[in-house]
């Protein structure tokens, strides 16, 4: 079964790479779709967020980050995933991502799977990665430790 894990990953966090590896175990395959918004300015391009990804995930041989426009549903179709992988921080996320799998069942009948994070990631967002980045802070523990350096020069470009 392939699973498809969709997000901005704009930085990918401690507890994005959490959820992938422990998908990893659930699924043959999963898909790690970086979405592209338009209607947003990332900080990093869909490449990067991609190389990023890889970075992190180098050892689960059945994860891959691809790039993603327009709906989720039809790159899961593309992509032969029966499954949407939702994380969720805490209970403020379960009531918008429990409409937006419903909507997803009835638009394209997919179902979702919502994994809560482990509970040391569990306040750890992108905008907070980001803001701390801003600030010159520590990543440390916020984003896996392949890619502290690489955000660490970013937020000084």
């Amino acid at each position: 079964m392939i699973c498809l894990f969709p997000g901005s990953f704009d930085p990918p966090t401690m507890g994005h790479i959490d959820l992938a590896r422990r998908a990893a175990k659930l699924f043959d395959r999963v898909i790690v779709a970086v979405m592209i918004n338009p209607e947003k300015r990332p900080l990093f391009t869909a490449e990067e967020r991609i190389d990023l990804i890889g970075r992190c995930l180098w050892d689960c041989p059945n994860v891959e980050a691809r790039a993603g426009r327009g709906l989720t549903l039809d790159m899961a179709r593309e992509a032969g995933a029966g499954v949407l992988l939702r994380g969720l921080r805490g209970e403020g996320d379960a009531g918008f991502e429990a409409q937006l799998a419903a909507a997803n069942r009835h638009v394209g009948g997919v179902e979702t799977l919502a994994m809560f994070t482990s509970p040391e990631y569990g306040y750890i967002s992108s905008t907070i990665v980001r803001d701390v980045m801003r600030h010159g802070g520590s990543l440390k523990g916020l984003v896996p430790p392949e890619i502290e350096d690489i955000l660490a020069k970013k937020a000084f470009e």
